[in-house]
């Protein structure tokens, strides 16, 4: 085995590639119970970043190790190919204008640039070796695809659950489209924070109405020109005050503060009222000819303002709820670029940005505003161009959630959540969302399969017009929507079921990229033979409860009445040392296909395996070295397994279970408590348990305990003696374990050993053809793991007296100490005098005082065991390199000790045995 991962892994890829290693796992494991993890598609629009490769190296951490713990487990990798993030990079990279092409050309053009990163990206996953059926994946433009989501649709619309209505929806006007709560992100902004009066026109007889204002406070004054109406809660109590020439109408509670923040003052109070008892008030608009109802709502709060709160329904959805109750009109004077039309007056033309400063300046000409200040407050952005959004009343068409949500709450709680919290996530976003919009005005998507028609302008969708569309797809893709004109995508001889007209338009929005993807577990694991539905397991980012996960169970539940997944894991963001959040403005990330070049694609595998996913998860160049560091230190201890298995051959030299000698037993002891606490771990999903009693068993119990024990005897030993062959009895055990327990982690390496291991390639051409390894309870020694504790306490303690002695010059290698242990204890003596001690301590002499024995001012201890170290006596073993007085015992081996004497005999007996052999 050579180092060098960057250059060898690619050698072990195309081996994988030239032995189908994906199709042959697969036949290999035909017949037995399917295991499906159903990939949650990234968007195909840039090279892989670190977010895909933990995501993705997690699934295929679980693909394999199921594949070898006894399931058919398929990966079929899937892209989101339609939507905003792909139309934003095609126009950026090929320069488009999306308004001077027609919609078929521009489609055409997102259509080649999704496929160029598919391909991109999927020779990016393999490099990182994540097995996969990569010749068949799921594309959500497949026409396939897109007939089986207007089913889905179709579905959902025949059971009442799709409509279209007149509503404040999230809008992003740099995007130029609506977007789904899924969409939207909160980050802080600076707007303008201002109170403004608006004069009473009618009191309805409750107070004086000349001079009377009541006192708005809003941070959006671009909204007010499509005010209709001041919310006040009807259980508060509001006050008449005098203040500054003025008399105010605002909430009791917050009076202190507008005085503190306007910096006015106050006379007596006049009067009191509860906001029910000002319902029906009006006032003057402060610039526009309409009249301001004052009405009452459950939504006012007294967190901040003046319990009076400016309500626009054409600007915000609980603005909208309220004033539906009271028949108001909804005005919504802001176009789909941001902007507002003739209906928004002196502001037409303005964008949102622009019209604040000059809502502000009309407000101050005419001496109604009261103060203005700026404010930094949360607010919601668009998650794709991260610009803030608008509340923005049009028609667009939206899924339902009041209709199927108790079935999904009720579906929620079928589900196992990994980790737990998550359930209360998802339950919580289910619980209080609103309905979905679904519908987008944008052009690279699939079209909302809706007909209106001419006559009396009414929607047309049923099973006819639903299967007929379908068919279409299926044979020409959804650009025939865009290409045909609705006489043509019509049933033949269709009738408006509502007036039997027979000429129609079509929809020309297009759906939520959340319902492409939120429809890929009917798309995808009910139309492939080797896939089953439902899922066993969904696993991506936590921030998918609001987006895949919940859009999958929305579509779901809606049409098939329980969740598409048994399981859910979700993992952590991303971040660097210090904790902060990976962004290109900081220069923090990490570029995996740079560690990949650098230091290969296992030391990413790795550094997966080693977090827990659970929690956000850190990750630096410095990270990468330390983890490159654990690597080579599990390398070595295969280095040194396949080091000393040359010449053992497993069928043939394997001792029996009963003849090995008690420290291998004890070694093999702790190989199976690792074999069983790995394997529960792979089960539970916490692959960083995997990695670190992996690393700790590798570099703690195997390299500086057994291995370095074991060292002398498979040196210096007969070659066929029991001693050796015994110690290489549990290297080849440990390594047959270790390299496939490490397969689904360091994919590539564990290949490597593989390859080199004794009769493995005879049993497999690749170790992810083999099963799992076994935990034996019958290795399980708790006697014998007590007594080696106790033996490796006192070489513990022995340990540290040898230090002692190299650091004041008495020895130099432990090789030339003898060592006289002292203990009080008459059982460890006992158990002292079994053990070879002068072994186990790596030292040339090793005395055992009787219990009681005096012990020298001279030794280190630490109360119960005692230990004295002095010079060896005698002459170095050129062979062993222990000291001995009885060097030259044999003629032929003047320069050896008896015991080497004894190994070399024996050697040059078995040599001869062999030639005798050979010559027969």
């Amino acid at each position: 085995m050579k180092a060098g991962l960057p250059k060898r892994e690619p050698e072990l890829l195309a081996f994988w590639q030239e032995i189908d290693l994906y199709n042959t796992v697969a036949e290999a494991n035909a017949g037995k119970p399917k295991f499906i993890l159903h990939d949650g598609p990234p968007y195909a629009n840039g090279d892989i970043h670190l977010g895909h490769t933990l995501n993705k190296l997690l699934k295929d951490f679980i693909v394999k190790f199921h594949s070898m713990d006894g399931y058919d487990a398929p990966y079929v990798p899937g892209w989101d190919t339609h939507g905003l993030p792909i139309e934003q990079q095609a126009i950026k990279a090929l320069g488009l204008n999306r308004h001077k092409v027609s919609a078929v050309e521009f489609r055409q053009r997102c259509r080649d640039y999704a496929l160029k990163y598919v391909n991109i990206q999927r020779e990016q996953f393999k490099r990182l070796g994540v097995r996969g059926d990569w010749d068949h994946p799921y594309v959500t433009l497949d026409p396939a695809f897109e007939a089986a989501q207007i089913g889905v649709f179709g579905e959902m619309a025949k059971k009442g659950y799709i409509y279209k209505g007149l509503k404040p929806v999230y809008w992003c006007a740099s995007c130029e489209t609506a977007l789904a709560e899924a969409e939207v992100e909160y980050a802080d902004k600076e707007s303008p924070s201002i109170y403004v009066k608006f004069p009473v026109k009618d009191s309805q007889g409750r107070f004086e109405s000349a001079n009377t204002f009541v006192v708005i406070w809003t941070t959006t004054p671009w909204t007010l020109p499509a005010n209709v109406a001041i919310s006040l809660h009807p259980e508060y109590t509001y006050v008449l005050v005098e203040s500054n020439g003025d008399r105010l109408i605002l909430a009791k509670e917050l009076l202190g503060q507008f005085l503190a923040q306007t910096g006015r003052t106050a006379g007596m109070i006049a009067q009191e009222f509860t906001g029910r008892e000002l319902e029906g008030v009006t006032c003057y608009h402060p610039f526009v000819e309409r009249e301001s109802l004052l009405i009452v709502g459950e939504h006012v709060t007294l967190e901040q303002g003046t319990g009076c709160v400016h309500t626009a329904p054409g600007h915000g959805e609980d603005d909208f709820i309220v004033a539906r109750g009271y028949n108001l009109p909804v005005i919504s004077p802001v176009d789909f670029r941001g902007r507002f039309t003739e209906e928004g007056g002196i502001f037409a033309g303005m964008s949102t940005k622009d019209a604040n400063p000059a809502v502000i300046a009309e407000l101050e000409k005419r001496g109604l505003l009261v103060k203005m200040t700026k404010i930094v407050h949360s607010y919601p952005h668009c998650w794709r161009c991260k610009s803030p959004i608008l509340f923005r009343a049009t028609e667009q068409w939206f899924a339902s959630i009041d209709g199927f949500r108790q079935e999904a709450l009720e579906a929620i709680d079928q589900v196992r959540w990994i980790p737990a919290w998550g359930r209360d996530r998802i339950y919580n976003m289910v619980a209080d969302r609103g309905d979905w919009c679904i519908s987008r005005q944008r052009t690279w998507g699939v079209p909302i399969p809706i007909f209106y028609c001419e006559q009396c302008g009414k929607e047309i969708i049923n099973d006819e017009t639903i299967s007929h569309i379908q068919g279409l797809f299926r044979e020409q893709g959804s650009d025939v929507w865009f290409d045909r004109d609705a006489a043509d995508l019509v049933p033949p001889g269709l009738q408006c079921p509502h007036c039997s007209h027979g000429s129609f338009r079509k929809e020309t929005d297009i759906m939520d990229v959340w319902f492409d993807s939120g429809s890929s577990h009917a798309a995808v694991l009910e139309t492939r033979d080797d896939l089953s539905w439902p899922a066993d397991l969904y696993l991506e980012g936590s921030d998918q409860h609001r987006g895949w996960f919940n859009s999958s169970l929305s579509t779901s539940v809606a049409t098939r009445g329980t969740a598409p997944y048994r399981a859910v894991l979700t993992h952590g963001f991303l971040v660097d040392e210090q904790g902060r959040k990976m962004s290109k403005s900081l220069g923090n990330g990490v570029d995996p296909l740079a560690v990949i070049k650098d230091m290969g694609a296992d030391i990413l595998r790795l550094w997966v395996a080693s977090v827990d996913y659970r929690n956000d998860v850190a990750a630096s160049p410095g990270i990468m070295r330390q983890v490159a560091d654990g690597y080579r230190k599990i390398r070595n201890t295969f280095r040194y397994f396949l080091g000393n298995l040359y010449d053992f051959n497993p069928e043939t030299d394997k001792v029996a279970d009963q003849d090995l000698l008690e420290l291998d037993r004890w070694a093999m002891n702790n190989l199976h408590k690792l074999i069983r606490r790995v394997t529960e771990a792979c089960r539970a999903y916490e692959f960083h348990v995997v990695y670190h009693a992996v690393h700790n068993f590798c570099t703690v119990e195997m390299s500086a305990l057994y291995l370095d024990i074991i060292k002398d005897r498979l040196y210096t030993s007969a070659p066929h003696s029991r001693a050796r062959r015994s110690a290489q009895t549990v290297l080849y055990a440990a390594a047959d374990a270790l390299v496939r327990i490490l397969a689904p982690f360091a994919s590539f390496t564990a290949e490597e050993v593989w390859q080199f291991l004794p009769g493995a390639k005879e049993r497999a051409r690749s170790v992810q053809l083999m099963p799992w390894p076994a935990f034996e309870e019958r290795y399980i020694n708790p006697e014998l793991e007590a007594e080696m504790n106790r033996v490796l306490e006192v070489r513990a303690v022995v340990s540290k007296a040898l230090e002692q002695a190299r650091q004041a010059k008495v020895i130099g290698h432990s090789l030339e100490a003898s060592v006289t242990i002292y203990t009080t204890s008459e059982d460890l003596y006992a158990l002292l005098e079994k053990q070879d001690m002068t072994t186990i301590c790596i030292v040339s002499a090793v005395q055992l005082a009787a219990p009681g024995s005096e012990v020298p001012t001279t030794a280190y201890g630490d109360g119960a065991v005692a230990v004295d170290v002095a010079k060896a006596t005698g002459i170095k073993c050129e062979r062993c390199w222990m000291y001995s007085t009885q060097l030259g015992t044999h003629p032929n081996h003047p320069t050896v000790c008896p015991r080497c004497t004894e190994h070399l005999v024996d050697r040059a007996s078995d040599a001869a045995s062999e030639q005798q052999r050979n010559a027969q």
